[in-house]
């Protein structure tokens, strides 16, 4: 196995301090960055408007908080949606969704896009293009709101991002090494993404040693649909024991929905479970963890009524399962960019639901108790041979992980991502592996997934197949009309 320059050892001071000057170099406006400035900066912002506080309040009184997604190129446009959001929504935290140039520091695409919207009056690009508007201009967005930031950045790329997005007063993050690179990009080096993330927990960290608390949230929906817990639980913990090990001391952990609400639920139940098993295990007992649930991330029926159905099923999945928070979808997801009032709608269906249910969870069930004893048992073989390839080093050992294909997300476009790894739902719907390819299972739970395709086979009369797992991804998508 080759020897590589990133690996989980915390980051000197020296190196730390040398990659700063190269990350703030990328773009004019890294030149207003000033940590001293940022630190007292985030002092003076009033507690409620920290994602970390309103979290653990949140927790106390038994609340599940909601957030969207949303972001537009036009500041005051942007600035004018989450006000919006706040006001009508009611959301309890508000998103700024970065744009697919500034993900993937191509700063000077993204100026001529945004040189475009000045010029129009209308905003060219699917979220904000932080970067080039600078810390001046993003503190403004912080400024204009009463509630909590955050930055849904997902991007591959995010040094000169995360120093310019904390500096202007965001107090939280979204994004990981493997979760913006595996699911997104064909080409890129996962050793690059992971030490760009590595970049930014260590920058993270840094604000924490100086009393500012920032979340870190990584992105769990993967690619969206039929992944499998154990697979989404394994790099959302990964992500988190690297991450920890820089300063993070507040860190969400994602999961998207997959549809049946037994297995959804099992999921919410042992990520935090799981997370806390391996964070002991590596001596870290000091972190707040928090569970993100994603509303359903692949394709979304155009009916409005049937959308609305998706968002409250995946409510009630997040209510009774015990989630902390939960990213919500628009009703017009099938259509294109939401309105702000479709998005706000997404909210508040979501809130109402919630609070319908506040207090509820759902009783352990032999089903529920054999689906976490499943999701355990996976996460446990994949993780624990993702610390034996790196010898003790989670990094270096996810790296090598997807090499052999110990790690491999379905549907994935990147070619450092095996790709041999096939899933499919069983009769009640629940994923299953139809090829678990090289993930390290045992040859009982190869046989509990094989048992439960063929279940499904023979109750359709027909071979677990191609067109079998086209209709998985699409079944949510499905129009009905009439009866």
């Amino acid at each position: 196995m080759r020897t590589m320059d990133v690996c989980g050892q915390r980051i000197s001071d020296k190196k730390f301090e040398d990659t700063r000057k190269e990350a703030l170099s990328l773009w004019p406006t890294g030149e207003d960055v000033d940590l001293s400035r940022a630190i007292e900066y985030q002092k003076s912002i009033p507690k409620e408007k920290r994602i970390t506080y309103k979290l653990v309040k949140a927790k106390e009184e038994g609340r599940i908080l909601v957030e969207p997604r949303g972001g537009v190129s036009l500041l005051e446009e942007h600035i004018a949606l989450l006000k919006y959001l706040q006001n009508e929504g009611g959301a309890d935290i508000l998103p700024t969704t970065i744009d697919s140039y500034t993900r993937n520091a191509r700063y000077a695409e993204a100026q001529i896009s945004l040189d475009e919207s000045l010029k129009t009056g209308k905003s060219t690009l699917a979220g904000l293009p932080a970067v080039n508007y600078g810390v001046g201009k993003c503190k403004q967005v912080v400024d204009s709101l009463n509630v909590p930031v955050q930055a849904r950045t997902c991007a591959a790329l995010s040094r000169l991002l995360a120093e310019i997005l904390l500096a202007s007063g965001f107090t939280g993050t979204e994004g990981g090494g493997i979760t913006c690179n595996i699911p997104y990009a064909k080409n890129l080096p996962l050793e690059r993404t992971m030490a760009e993330w590595l970049y930014v927990a260590r920058l993270v960290g840094f604000y924490e040693e100086n009393g500012i608390s920032i979340f870190r949230e990584q992105y769990g929906a993967m690619t969206g649909v039929l992944v499998p817990p154990s697979i989404s639980h394994a790099v959302a913990i990964i992500e988190c024991l690297a991450e920890i090990e820089q300063g993070v001391k507040n860190f969400g952990l994602g999961i998207g929905q997959g549809g049946n609400i037994i297995q959804d639920i099992a999921a919410m139940r042992t990520l935090p479970k799981l997370a806390e098993e391996y964070l002991q295990r590596v001596g870290h007992r000091d972190i707040s963890i928090s569970t993100i649930f994603h509303q359903y991330m692949g394709p979304f029926p155009s009916d409005e009524a049937q959308a609305f159905a998706v968002i409250c099923q995946s409510a009630v999945t997040a209510a009774l399962g015990g989630a902390d928070l939960v990213i919500s979808k628009s009703p017009y997801e099938a259509i294109g960019m939401p309105t702000k009032e479709s998005n706000a709608a997404g909210v508040r269906a979501t809130k109402h639901i919630l609070r319908m249910l506040r207090n509820q969870k759902l009783p352990v069930s032999d089903e529920l108790q054999r689906e976490m004893e499943m999701i355990t048992m996976e996460t446990r073989l994949i993780l624990d041979r993702v610390l034996d390839l790196g010898h003790g080093d989670i990094v270096i050992g996810a790296v090598r992980a997807f090499e052999a294909g110990v790690i491999d997300v379905p549907f994935s476009p990147s070619v450092y991502n095996a790709g041999k790894v096939l899933t499919i739902k069983d009769n009640n719907g629940a994923i299953r592996f139809l090829d678990h390819g090289n993930l390290p299972f045992t040859n009982e739970i190869v046989k509990f997934h094989k048992e439960k395709v063929l279940e499904r086979a023979v109750a359709e009369h027909r071979k677990p197949d191609y067109n079998m797992l086209m209709q998985d991804v699409l079944e949510m998508s499905r129009d009905i009309q009439g009866n």
